[in-house]
């Protein structure tokens, strides 16, 4: 059996950057195995595999997986997929189908290479608890307790689709000092996948908002260079600070690991109440390969 794929960086315009992925083209014959098997041989923090949609006016159903697991929704593949797509078809707006539900993405071609793609949130965030107490997370994130918070923010789970813990910290150069420590990671941050995703506010940066570093060992990762979907878990929190209306925000990820990456989230309230979340991004393609399998 031979696969065609692409290889793509996401969330960013120059290769070499932001968070790679796979994307494996016409995989409607692999086995759920197989995928997890070729997404760990990928050893990329996601592979996308791309099947015939259920619905004719469908693009394509995509099938997430991490090297560990397999997700329900994520925001780089989402993107990555969607410029990819959107490219080959030479359309502005695509339907996916990913096991959360339909996507609808709006691609804006850049050249033959390039794209960006946001898309409106599935599932909007909702907040499912308290995040451990200050000195526990300080301990897993090598910090002091002193560290955690910024601002009104304050340290909760949420998930739009994918739980996180996300847990502000007071500064660019606390974030860029974290040092997590493995041992009792996972009895600190039992749920979901022991996924964490740090931020804080840059009022220094020129056009970046917030800063984000996400650790996820129980998803078979160390750092993620940018994580869409932990992006749309923390626009819960976001909103919650957010002036009644529309709202844009960059996030800035990977400058630490050396895979600059910046995220776009849209937020949009009626009064108090979050009405829409949006995520987008750039996606450059790096390469294309194949696969041979045995059959």
């Amino acid at each position: 059996m031979k696969l065609d794929y692409l290889l793509l960086d996401v969330f960013t315009r120059e290769r070499l950057r932001g968070n790679p992925l796979a994307v494996v083209l016409r995989a409607d014959g692999l086995l759920d195995d197989q995928m997890q098997k070729i997404a760990a041989e990928f050893n990329l923090s996601e592979t996308v595999f791309l099947t015939k949609p259920k619905a004719e006016r469908h693009a394509a159903g995509v099938r997430i997986f991490t090297p560990n697991v397999e997700l329900p929704f994520a925001g780089h593949p989402t993107v990555g997929a969607a410029v990819a797509l959107g490219l080959e078809a030479k359309t502005t707006a695509i339907r996916i189908e990913e096991k959360i539900g339909v996507i609808t993405c709006v691609i804006e071609r850049i050249d033959k290479a390039r794209g960006n793609a946001r898309f409106a949130l599935p599932h909007l965030p909702e907040r499912l608890g308290n995040a451990p107490d200050k000195v526990q997370t300080a301990l897993a994130l090598g910090l002091e307790p002193e560290d955690i918070g910024c601002g009104l923010y304050q340290p909760g789970v949420w998930s739009a689709g994918v739980v996180f813990y996300c847990i502000p910290v007071r500064s660019a150069a606390v974030l860029k000092r974290i040092k997590p420590e493995r041992h009792g990671w996972a009895e600190i941050f039992p749920l979901g996948h022991n996924s964490v995703y740090v931020y804080t506010e840059t009022p220094d940066e020129d056009g970046i908002d917030y800063a984000a570093r996400m650790f996820s060992p129980g998803m078979g990762l160390g750092e993620d260079p940018a994580t869409g979907s932990a992006a749309a878990a923390l626009i819960g929190e976001l909103a919650g600070q957010a002036s009644s209306g529309q709202t844009e925000y960059v996030i800035r990820q990977g400058a630490e690991i050396g895979r600059l990456s910046l995220i776009t989230v849209q937020i949009r309230k009626d009064g108090d109440t979050l009405t829409h979340g949006g995520i987008g991004g750039d996606a450059v393609i790096v390469g294309q390969g194949s696969l041979e399998l045995d059959d």
